[in-house]
């Protein structure tokens, strides 16, 4: 639906599916939690976050229809027909390369990757996450939102709160923007016009703990990046500007997959219960010329560092499906 010139401009109806409703075939690697964990919340440097505890491929199938041609005595000779090109199961080749990544015991890893230009996707894994502060960019979308059925543009102090929370991943700000949006259930009207039918906002000031999909994220993504929006053109051009300008120390995650000016909102958060880490990063990149939207999320990590590998690990394999094709 998305395909697009720099700049995130959409010039034509894509030609494969769409993955807003897609479901994510895949293979889960999932670990095994302690018998009868449970939620626990508590105050954690996300930075700040609130964190929680919970329990948490396939062959290249391509299809070759052989050109026949025969010659009957006596008349012409008879030109067969050209063979169709191969075509290839984006799931199933993503399934291989992020099967590849090196993945610890006990974590698992959702992956989902739109290439703008054909409208090709892919996705990997599936089941929800925490969203840790990705969700700070849905936060924004449902306030932008709001703001544009009023008829106005944000007030100084709602982007003095949006621009500490998308680039600085400050929490103070998010909780503020997030009671400005009515909370769970404001988020839940804004995510049912922008296409997000697999995410579920946290309870009560509970931002951190949002659930979510990778292919939501991808929803969410395409309404940021592409034209066709619930979100407008100057509500879409600010968004992406501050996603493109994040803290230094906080650029990793899918920027490891393109080259400088990627635009991306990461999260971070450590379960106090087993100490174990969500490490999610949603994002733009750009490779040689071509633009790439791409969603990995991940839990159950040991440490921030190992989760930032697995990560940028996936989001590089989503790529390679594209870019090496």
């Amino acid at each position: 639906m998305f395909p697009h010139r720099a700049g995130g401009r959409v010039d034509r109806p894509s030609r494969h599916r769409p993955f807003a409703h897609a479901a994510v075939a895949s293979v889960v690697l999932l670990g095994t939690m302690a018998a009868g964990a449970v939620y626990v919340t508590a105050q954690a440097h996300d930075s700040g976050e609130l964190v929680s505890s919970s329990a948490a491929p396939g062959a290249w199938e391509a299809a070759v229809e052989s050109a026949t041609a025969g010659t009957s005595a006596p008349g012409p000779a008879r030109t067969s027909a050209p063979a169709p090109a191969p075509t290839a199961d984006l799931d199933a080749l993503l399934a291989r390369a992020v099967g590849a990544v090196p993945v610890e015991a006990g974590a698992r890893v959702s992956v989902a990757v739109l290439d703008t230009e054909s409208g090709e996707s892919a996705g990997y894994g599936d089941g929800a996450f925490d969203t840790a502060s990705i969700v700070k960019v849905d936060i924004l979308a449902a306030l932008l939102l709001r703001a544009q059925d009023a008829g106005r543009g944000l007030t100084a102090q709602e982007r003095t709160y949006a621009a500490a929370m998308i680039r600085d991943s400050d929490n103070a700000s998010a909780t503020a923007l997030w009671k400005a949006i009515g909370r769970a259930e404001g988020l839940a009207e804004a995510n049912e016009r922008l296409g997000l039918g697999g995410t579920k906002g946290g309870d009560g000031p509970l931002w951190g703990l949002t659930r979510t999909t990778a292919a939501d994220q991808l929803v969410l993504l395409r309404q940021v990046f592409g034209d066709e929006s619930a979100l407008d053109e100057g509500s879409r051009a600010y968004l992406r500007g501050l996603m493109g300008d994040i803290a230094a120390g906080q650029d990793w995650g899918v920027s490891a997959a393109g080259e400088a000016g990627s635009a991306l909102k990461n999260g971070w958060l450590p379960r106090s219960a087993t100490g174990l880490w969500v490490i999610n990063s949603v994002g733009r990149v750009s490779v040689d010329g071509r633009e790439y939207l791409v969603a990995v999320l991940s839990d159950g990590n040991s440490t921030k560092e190992k989760g930032i590998s697995l990560v940028e690990g996936a989001a590089r394999a989503a790529v390679s499906v594209f870019a090496g094709a």
